[in-house]
């Protein structure tokens, strides 16, 4: 069974050169619908550049064919099997959210680490079609299987008795302060996604221009994972099978829960860290980081909200 070893050294990905942004750009950029989907080519353009820089988050149409789709999700199955036979809580001190499926059987819904069991999404990560989209991170970067949560497959469902049917709003600075890092910088996810989900379906949930702002507002602007109320600011992402997403952690960000129940409720995601800070990486002896028993308790009090 395929495994990448806690000792592997990362390569770093050469990536182009970044797009030099003009004022006619911003312009552009700036009267373009919050709804654009992009067409990601080999480099990204000035305007997409500057769409980014604006509203903190860029959607690509279609960048996986309907036949990558379906292996990505044939691998996740696959993991999961694998790792429910294994009785696995966690991977690398991250834990798993295990809810129930549509029929009730035990159902993974959030994966950690998961390139670090699958060849195929090891290497689709770093396919060289990304390549301008790690231009947006950094001119090298490295993908962070080991690193933080390593690859996060997410599988929001909404059942009786599922562990993940939202996720409360946040922004990704709140994890970097906990682990002792500086006032944080720019940060961008990556995400892959594997459903067609419209405003009326739930799904991602974002404050454009939200990660502009002070240190003080992205620590007190909502109560994080607790809060799940709409903002009269926020955006639906929609997307299609295959659609990859940016945005910069810092913004503040949501998923709805969808209004269905069973298999029209299911909404598939994945996260690919593509990072350039130091090297830090995490093994099966790594302990859970404080970051995430904050999100179980938000979780646990949600919960007791629903009932």
């Amino acid at each position: 069974m395929y495994a990448v070893q806690p000792s592997f050294t990362p390569e770093m990905l050469v990536s182009p050169p970044r797009a030099e942004v003009t004022d006619a750009d911003r312009r552009e950029a700036r009267a373009l619908p919050l709804a654009t989907r992009f067409e990601l080519g080999e480099v990204i353009t000035p305007v997409q550049q500057a769409f980014l820089d604006e509203h903190g988050y860029l959607v690509f149409a279609q960048v996986l064919t309907k036949d990558e789709v379906d292996r990505v999700l044939s691998e996740i199955d696959r993991i999961q099997e694998r790792w429910l036979a294994e009785k696995r809580t966690e991977v690398h001190g991250i834990p798993l959210f295990v809810g129930k499926g549509v029929d009730g059987e035990p159902f993974i819904q959030r994966f950690a680490f998961s390139s670090l069991f699958s060849e195929y999404l090891y290497e689709l990560v770093r396919d060289e079609r990304f390549a301008p989209v790690r231009s947006l991170v950094g001119k090298e970067t490295r993908v962070g299987d080991h690193e933080k949560d390593g690859l996060v497959f997410n599988r929001n469902l909404n059942v009786p008795g599922s562990a993940y049917k939202r996720l409360g709003w946040h922004t990704d600075g709140l994890r970097d302060l906990f682990m002792n890092r500086e006032i944080p910088g720019p940060m961008l996810n990556v995400g892959l996604h594997f459903d067609r989900i419209r405003r009326e379906d739930g799904g991602l949930r974002i404050i454009p221009g939200s990660h502009r702002q002070g240190f003080w507002d992205m620590l007190t602007r909502k109560p994080y994972f607790v809060s799940h109320d709409v903002d009269p600011d926020e955006i639906a992402v929609e997307t299609e099978p295959g659609d990859l997403t940016v945005h910069d952690g810092r913004t503040w960000h949501r998923v709805e829960r969808c209004p269905h129940e069973g298999l029209r409720s299911l909404r598939r995601t994945c996260y690919v860290p593509y990072l350039t800070d130091a090297y830090s990486p995490k093994d099966e002896a790594s302990k859970t980081p404080f970051y995430h028993h904050i999100a179980r308790w938000g979780r646990d009090l949600k919960s007791r909200l629903d009932r």
